[in-house]
């Protein structure tokens, strides 16, 4: 190389010597003159290059059938190979246009030297994108924190280039140039401080499955409630459903408590968990009139029919003196409404009756009863799940008048009563 060179650019002196210029003269001349022929050259070399890279790399874009070289096209990788190739050749020709100018070939050799190394670096993020892109079209790396890994390796590659810069710019050996670097490693990890607990939070995030790319999570710290478009080095990015954006950083999802509805959206169920309250001085025992009357709701009225007759063989067997209802068994018209609610649970067509569907009493609380309904709808969609909701809750306090019962409201006298 460095001969066929010397042939290039070297010929031009020794003519210039034969036609009787001076020694000085013929130098400066046949430097300007080889400077123009090197930038001519140079840019032959790219013009070609970039038409044989860009129209190679289209071709076979067209013609294969997976989308790399498609995204390599979109992402002008060809186009920063073609700026290199010349560069590389004006970098091999330095030493010899310059070869009588010491200092002038030692700072264009650096500086064209760094250009070299910038470019090529630029080259390689060119080329992650492109794997970036690519690995995200793909279901299986959709969801993971592909923009972390990236981001982890171009910052290393700049580490290690910035290193390679400041050794060739300033003529320091690489071995003293690491120790350099050791001694203020201190000061380097206080500045990449976040991004390294971010690189150690994306590996956990990715390889516990903690977080993928379109889940649904809840930060109550951050005021972050709607699915994660965006996993990096530093940050997670959150779409509010509000459509407000959020911004996390990514180690706080391994420091800190927050909640993941993967499951919840992968299950067959959303679960309905919510109660009212019953005031409790309206909970009694019912007469036979009324057992009579409540024998209409057709949910409960074959119900009505088997209990009043097992109450009655109990109440007969032990001779249960009814005067006062206290005595034997009877029903109340808190525990019949509980059972209506439960057949209407399960007869209404948006939950799931394979999942825990139950109306259960709580723990009696100053503001009254609580009954609650724990159950699944069958859709998890949070419009469709809120109309579910809803819909089961209207009917509960509608129909709980029908039972002779009363909520409980603030304040609490009686005027301020549902039912």
């Amino acid at each position: 190389m460095h001969n066929i060179l010397e042939k290039l650019f070297g010929w031009l002196y020794p003519l210039l010597r034969k036609i009787y210029f001076g020694e000085t003269l013929a130098s400066y001349i046949s430097l300007i003159l080889n400077i123009i022929i090197l930038c001519f050259l140079a840019y032959i070399t790219y013009i070609v290059f970039r038409l044989i890279l860009v129209t190679i790399l289209a071709i076979i874009a067209k013609k294969t059938k997976t989308n790399f070289d498609d995204l390599l096209v979109s992402n002008q990788t060809a186009k920063y190979i073609a700026h290199l190739i010349p560069f590389v050749f004006i970098y091999k020709s330095v030493p010899v246009i310059l070869e009588h100018y010491v200092y002038w070939e030692s700072m264009f050799g650096k500086l064209v030297g760094i250009y070299i190394i910038l470019l090529s670096l630029w080259i390689i993020r060119s080329v992650l994108k492109a794997i970036r892109d690519y690995l995200k079209e793909q279901p299986r790396f959709s969801d993971k924190p592909i923009d972390s890994y990236i981001q982890v390796i171009m910052i290393v590659l700049w580490i290690y280039g910035v290193g390679v810069i400041i050794s060739k710019l300033f003529d320091i050996d690489k071995n003293t140039l690491l120790g350099t670097l050791g001694a203020i490693s201190a000061i380097v990890i206080l500045i990449f401080r976040d991004t390294i607990l971010g690189f150690v939070a994306s590996v956990q995030v990715s390889l516990n499955d903690m977080v993928r790319i379109g889940d649904w999570i809840t930060f109550d710290k951050y005021g972050a409630d709607g699915d994660v478009i965006e996993i990096n080095l530093a940050t997670v990015k959150v779409r509010n459903f509000d459509n407000t954006t959020t911004t996390i950083p990514t180690y706080s999802l391994i420091s800190d408590s927050f909640r993941n509805w993967r499951g919840m959206l992968d299950s067959d169920g959303r679960r309905i968990k919510r109660h009212i309250l019953v005031k409790a001085k309206s909970i009694r025992f019912l007469t036979d009139d009324e057992l009579q009357k409540m024998k209409k709701i057709q949910l409960i009225s074959d119900y009505i029919d088997i209990r009043q007759t097992e109450i009655s063989k109990y109440n007969k067997t032990y001779n249960v003196d009814k005067e006062l209802a206290i005595n034997g068994r009877n029903m109340t018209n808190f525990g019949l409404f509980r059972k209506y609610i439960t057949n209407y649970l399960e007869n209404y067509p948006g939950l799931n009756k394979n999942m825990i569907l139950l109306c259960r009493q709580l723990q009696p609380t100053a503001q009254g009863i609580p009954l609650e309904i724990y159950a699944f709808s069958k859709d998890q969609r949070f419009e469709q799940y809120e109309y579910i909701m809803a819909d089961i809750f209207d009917h509960i306090i509608a129909s709980i008048a029908y039972f002779d019962l009363e909520l409980y409201e603030m304040p609490s006298d009686k005027s301020n009563f549902l039912g």
